[in-house]
């Protein structure tokens, strides 16, 4: 993409309320801007990092052998009555009334929802497991949005639901999502520790969350360094020693990105969501939900990958793979990054994964910007490189260069 064209225009100066680095670099880098307390608008370079964020998930998620669908918004309050959770649930929903005097709820988790689907459709053990899964907005009512993207009123999320005719067959499929999400979170530049979790108003018999460290974090996790246990001290309270091999135990501050549940029968008894096994006899079906935050993992990148210049994105949900940037604006100097971004560009699939800053402005103004935005590679073509008919290449966050024959760029991206 051409920059000029880019609707982007990047600022010097952080909001004033901004406390967390990710805040202050999102908005700087016009990724993201607040429309009000706890809610923002996605620009074009915000929305991009989010579409590369869902390509991570998406395909661990068809890994897992799960369908891809889209749930409303709006939330039918009788589903919500049904398992019991319409003034229950917290943070509380928002709901309104619409012209009919009909109340209605903004979905803030799709439980209900799933398991309505399930129900209407699926009634033998032919038929599980099952795993079903979407990308869509949630909205939950907070006390106090604070910390940019990490605590919101309207933020993206995936979930995921799984059915199974048995304990032992949720469990292993459990297991199985775990091992995407830490695989999911690796791609997106961050490190993560599973800690045992309250299950809240989402409910179940167990359940875990997926933690980063930083010291922004609002939670505090209790980690053996001996054994890798993990606990959330809103579960267990401040113990001293590891449960599991009586280490002592430390204390993080950590942000919490994934939230996975061992449902059990809770929502499908309320909802009789039920399926006839091998003798006939019809059981309420076994239930798992797993959610991650696009968002708020966008932001936690953000922290775990950045230097005083600015953003250092991971190149999996970079907005784009590369930056090519033309200093001087002499014919011979435009036509060979014009024809370089061309030969990067032309039917590779590159379209979006290349942005060329064919603007005129200074070398330092377009350093300045590209170390911002923090695409991971920066090619750089002047009448200096083209005395040795090469571009130089460097990569975010290493002060490393290197001259590369302009018929070898292609290979880097």
């Amino acid at each position: 993409m051409l920059q000029s064209k880019l609707f982007s225009k990047t600022k010097k100066e952080a909001p004033k309320d901004a406390e967390v680095i990710s805040h202050k670099y999102l908005v700087r880098g016009d990724f993201i801007e607040q429309s009000f307390s706890g809610v923002y608008r996605f620009l074009p370079l915000g929305l991009l990092v989010l579409r590369r964020i869902e390509e991570v998930i998406r395909k661990e998620m068809i890994g897992l052998g799960a369908s891809e669908i889209f749930l409303p918004a709006l939330q039918n309050k009788s589903l919500w009555q049904e398992t019991g959770r319409w003034d229950k649930i917290d943070p509380p929903l928002f709901k309104f009334k619409d012209r009919h005097q009909k109340e209605i709820a903004l979905g803030s988790t799709h439980e209900e929802e799933i398991t309505d689907i399930f129900r209407h459709r699926i009634k033998s053990y032919q038929d599980l497991p099952l795993a079903l899964f979407q990308i869509q907005s949630k909205f939950r009512n907070e006390m106090r949005p604070t910390g940019g993207l990490f605590r919101t009123l309207e933020f993206l999320m995936k979930d995921l639901y799984s059915f199974h005719p048995d304990e032992k067959d949720l469990k292993i499929f459990y297991e199985k999502v775990k091992k995407a999400y830490f695989r999911i979170l690796e791609k997106c530049g961050l490190k993560s520790i599973c800690v045992e979790a309250s299950s809240g108003t989402i409910g179940g018999e167990l359940s875990h969350e997926f933690m980063v460290p930083l010291e922004a974090g609002e939670d505090k996790v209790l980690f053996c360094p001996k054994c890798g246990f993990g606990a959330n001290i809103e579960k267990t309270g401040e113990m001293k020693n590891c449960p599991k091999c009586k280490a002592g135990l430390e204390i993080k501050n950590c942000i919490e990105l994934g939230h996975i549940f061992n449902l059990g029968t809770k929502y499908s008894q309320a909802m009789g969501a039920e399926y006839s096994d091998r003798n006939g006899k019809n059981k309420p079906v076994i239930m798992g939900c797993y959610g991650i935050g696009l968002t708020r993992l966008m932001a936690a990148a953000v922290e775990k990958n950045h230097d005083l210049k600015g953003i250092i994105w991971p190149k999996d949900i970079a907005p784009f793979r590369a930056h090519l940037i033309q200093l001087e604006t002499g014919s011979k100097v435009k036509k060979a990054a014009s024809d370089l971004y061309k030969e990067l560009t032309d039917g590779q699939g590159f379209e979006t994964k290349v942005l060329y800053d064919d603007r005129d402005k200074s070398a330092g103004e377009k350093f300045a910007e590209s170390d911002l935005i923090g695409i991971p590679i920066r090619i750089v073509v002047s009448e200096k490189t083209l005395a040795k008919k090469s571009a130089e290449i460097k990569k975010r966050g290493e002060t490393k260069m290197k001259l590369v024959k302009l018929g070898e760029v292609k290979k880097y991206i």
